[in-house]
């Protein structure tokens, strides 16, 4: 007997808050997106839509690049 689920879809946080442009600047946002490890969160897991996945991505790597964030949890 297989049951099937229902998902509840995830919903991209950056267009519920209405957010245009991910700036590298706010770390306490970005953090949310970075596992332990300090490896990116793919979309499937944040709930990300592809447009605000690729600017977090950006963001992250910007951030890494002037040291607000590091580039792994020791």
């Amino acid at each position: 007997m297989a049951r099937e689920r229902k998902r509840k879809r995830k919903v991209c946080s950056f267009c519920i808050d209405k957010i245009d442009y991910v700036d590298y600047k706010d770390v306490g946002r970005l953090r949310r997106y970075i596992s332990e490890r300090g490896k990116l969160l793919p979309r499937r897991i944040t709930g990300n839509c592809a447009r605000h996945q690729r600017q977090v991505t950006r963001a992250v790597k910007r951030a890494r690049n002037i040291a607000l964030m590091p580039y792994t949890n020791d």
